[in-house]
């Protein structure tokens, strides 16, 4: 007998390909929709022949119907990288309202647990670090990131109107700096920028004077907080991310090369990429810990192992 029937948005995408994967290895049913804007199909492939694995491209700010029961809805789908965001402002803007409301009329209809992925964007340029799910943040709501971070900040209110309103069973998770294999090389991500052009011998690029901080989760762990956030029932906002190694800009371009064995070679200096970009970014995990029994276990450098032979593989360099 099957555990349960999951939908996963966005689950041909860099996250929500990995929950395929957790979900189906935990002998539930799958359903993973996605419109390819950004995800792509071979990030599923090879779950095409598993009975237990259904994929629908639709685009999800078209209503969704399902036949059948459903258990859990994983709401992942998001144009969450700079370059896809900017290019597509709109298109974010209505998965993010659109798109989450008929993901609610489904778990209203269903009877079924819904979980958002929120982001650490909603924290914007942050005035306090690290930062906790109390905080109400500092984002401008009309720069040229907030796209993505309105689109987020509206589909956390929608899921507050929708369990006070409808008492759907909804949560969030406010998911941090995540890497790992499946990321898109040309994702525009810090991840993928440096390791990309260290695999090409390529001098490293960095953005103002590279003192803004980030701290980078391994997907590994995010997913399995993001199934254990799924499984307690608690509404959040919770805190996903690994504060263990917060970093500014420069010392990860000079940590990877170290860890890969090259010189660090910086770039002619670049200008920041937005008056917005955060200078810190760091989560408070307290609330994860107490209420998830969760925390980080990857350790950065075999995190950026795995993640690099991915990219390797998938370059072709």
């Amino acid at each position: 007998m099957k555990t349960g029937r999951v939908l996963i948005t966005g689950g041909a995408g860099f996250l929500g390909s990995h929950l395929c994967d957790h979900y189906i290895s935990q002998d539930w049913d799958v359903v993973c929709v996605d419109n390819e804007s950004s995800g792509r199909p071979e990030n599923v492939a090879h779950l095409r022949d598993n009975d237990a694995f259904t994929y629908w491209r639709h685009d999800i700010t078209e209503s969704l119907s399902l036949e059948g029961d459903l258990n859990l809805i994983l709401h992942m789908a998001s144009l969450a990288s700079p370059p896809f965001y900017k290019r597509l402002p709109i298109e974010t803007l209505m998965v993010g309202s659109l798109g989450t409301r008929n993901a609610l009329e489904l778990a209203a209809d269903k009877d079924a647990r819904l979980v958002f992925a929120s982001t650490s964007e909603v924290y914007g340029d942050p005035k306090v670090n690290p930062q906790t799910e109390d905080y109400w943040g500092h984002v401008n709501p009309i720069g040229p990131r907030s796209m993505y971070d309105e689109s987020k900040r509206f589909g956390e209110a929608l899921l507050v109107a929708y369990r006070n309103a409808r008492d759907i069973d909804c949560g969030m998770v406010r998911i941090f700096n995540t890497y790992g294999p499946r990321m898109r090389a040309d994702d525009g991500r810090v991840i993928t920028a440096f390791i990309t052009q260290i695999l090409r011998g390529e001098p490293i690029t960095i953005h103002g004077d590279g003192s803004q901080t980030r701290s980078f989760c391994y997907v590994d762990d995010l997913v399995r907080g993001i199934v254990a956030f799924a499984a307690s029932g608690h509404d959040g906002p919770v805190n996903l991310g690994n504060p263990d190694e917060e970093l500014a800009i420069i010392d990860l371009a000079k940590r990877l090369c170290a860890l890969f064995g090259v010189e660090f070679t910086p770039a002619p200096p670049q200008p920041r990429q937005d008056e917005n970009d955060p200078m810190v970014r760091c989560p408070d995990i307290s609330l994860a810990r107490e209420v998830l029994g969760w925390e980080p276990r990857f350790t950065f450098d075999e995190g950026m192992r795995r993640t690099r032979a991915y990219l390797e593989s998938s370059l072709n360099v």
